[in-house]
């Protein structure tokens, strides 16, 4: 979640009043790397784009 929005969320008049609370340990760190890269899960799945052809790639990232 980003930081002004949990600022504002929690209603601090300062999104400095917000980082004195907010931290993310290592753990922490690490469960949000494996949530968001199956890779480091230990799926053996590949991304879909994986074996797409060229003009594909070009399609996903918008350079068409």
């Amino acid at each position: 979640m980003p930081l002004a929005l949990l600022s504002e969320f929690l209603g601090h008049a300062s999104i400095e009043t917000t980082r004195v609370y907010a931290y993310a340990d290592t753990e922490m760190k690490r469960k949000a790397i494996e949530k968001a890269s199956p890779v480091t899960n230990g799926c053996d799945e590949l991304p879909i784009w994986d074996d797409s052809d060229e003009e594909t790639l070009r399609k996903l990232a918008g350079l068409r």
